[in-house]
Order: structure tokens, then sequence, then C-alpha cells
């Protein structure tokens, strides 16, 4: 444990965007999940393809996922709803 009142300030922070940070990840994983189920049972896909995307893109936007990760992630995604 730190001992210098701003580091002790800093844990606390880390700890605070670490929680937001999980909880929009495992958002964008739950949706993208989705989108892939969609895109498998052909019901919806469009739609759930189109949700998935804005969650990558918002989690880029946030510094959660890398910008080149995001635009593969999306990619891959248009290509298994053009593929179906």
């Amino acid at each position: 444990m730190p001992n210098i009142k701003s580091a002790k300030k800093r844990v606390k922070v880390i700890a605070t965007k670490t929680l937001r940070n999980k909880a929009i990840r495992s958002e964008l994983r739950t949706d993208v999940k989705k989108a892939d189920q969609a895109i498998e049972t052909k019901s919806g896909a469009a739609e759930a393809v189109r949700v998935a995307m804005k969650k990558i893109d918002k989690a880029a936007a946030k510094g959660i996922l890398h910008k080149n990760t995001a635009a593969r992630k999306k990619s891959a995604l248009a290509r298994k709803l053009n593929a179906m």
C-alpha cells in the first residue's frame, strides 16, 4: 500500500477506471457474441451487427480498444454478415 497521498489517490482512480473499462469491455463482448449468433441463425443479423459495431467504435474512442483492433473486429463482423 502506498504511503504518499498522491499515490493513494492514483490507486483509487485506477480501481475506478478499471471497473468502468471492464464493464464496457464486457458489454462489447456480449454484443459481438449476439451479432455472431444472429448471423448464424440469420435472424436480425444486420441490426445486431450495427449495434456491435457501434459498441466497438465507442470502446475505441474511449481507449479501451486500439483503433486497429476495433477496425479488425468490425471488418470481421462485416465479412461474416456479407458472407451470410
